[in-house]
């Protein structure tokens, strides 16, 4: 008799224990085919609300939808076995009340088995992840620059240049913690503060666009991995993969245009 042996996927406990330890590594990622390739060497996987700009070719993460948001998750969850699933909550569906945050994270949870849910706030939300996190949901934080805040912030602007701001970032992450988040995410902040963010809090911190002293990292799949036409200045390009792509497409269309293609071992006798 055979005996299969299930894989287990990484528990927000377990990341939280991951404080001071060694760094976190995470990726977001949209499609399962993507999922699988993370799911081998990343703990976390993002299903982040960026998807919009990615996948979707939004302006911004604006107009993402909670239904985008779970057949997105679903598909990641199908992709991957090992790495935990975390799915953002998009604007527009937590920040009415916590009541609100629940019902859209208890659906995002229940629909598409994601381990956690992300949402973006400081101190303002904080009430909302401690409603969340004491009924059963886990919730990981996110400051510093806020995608979903962009109209309000006057665009994608770093966070902390002004050294009078940094207690309340400081705070904002403390206020999060405190409320039960297993994580934040920090993202968009100048080095320095980043740093005194991530002694300030007990639970990991994981940077995008802030320091390597934070407990992890994660960057947008699609960017790091060249795919992207223009990526903020604290992306660093693995792989240009963007180019290799354009490359192989004109070979195709080429290919056909000469008929060229299908060649004798790809038709059927």
């Amino acid at each position: 008799m055979s005996v299969e042996t299930r894989i287990k996927r990484v528990t927000a406990p377990q990341i939280a224990e991951r404080k001071g330890a060694t760094p976190i590594v995470a990726l977001t990622a949209y499609t399962a085919p993507m999922a699988a390739m993370v799911d081998a060497h990343a703990d976390l996987i993002l299903v982040g609300d960026s998807l919009g700009m990615v996948i979707h070719g939004l302006p911004s993460t604006v107009g993402v939808t909670t239904e985008m948001m779970i057949l997105h998750g679903q598909a990641v969850m199908r992709g991957s076995q090992r790495a935990m699933v975390v799915v953002d909550m998009p604007f527009g569906s937590y920040e009415e009340s916590p009541g609100q945050a629940f019902r859209n994270a208890a659906r995002i949870m229940a629909e598409t088995g994601c381990g956690a849910v992300k949402l973006e706030g400081g101190s303002r939300m904080a009430p909302t992840v401690r409603f969340l996190t004491e009924r059963g949901i886990p919730v990981m934080g996110h400051v510093g620059l806020l995608p979903q805040a962009t109209h309000t912030l006057g665009g994608f602007k770093t966070q902390g240049r002004d050294t009078d701001s940094w207690a309340r970032h400081i705070q904002d992450a403390v206020d999060v913690a405190e409320a039960g988040a297993f994580s934040i995410v920090v993202e968009g902040v100048v080095e320095p503060l980043a740093v005194r963010m991530t002694e300030a809090v007990t639970v990991p911190t994981i940077g995008i666009g802030a320091s390597a002293r934070c407990d992890g990292q994660i960057l947008v799949l699609d960017d790091m991995l060249g795919l992207s036409a223009r990526v903020p200045r604290f992306v660093h390009k693995f792989a240009d993969l963007g180019r290799n792509a354009d490359e192989a497409i004109a070979a195709y269309a080429a290919a056909v245009r000469d008929r060229k293609f299908p060649a004798e071992e790809n038709v059927y006798r």
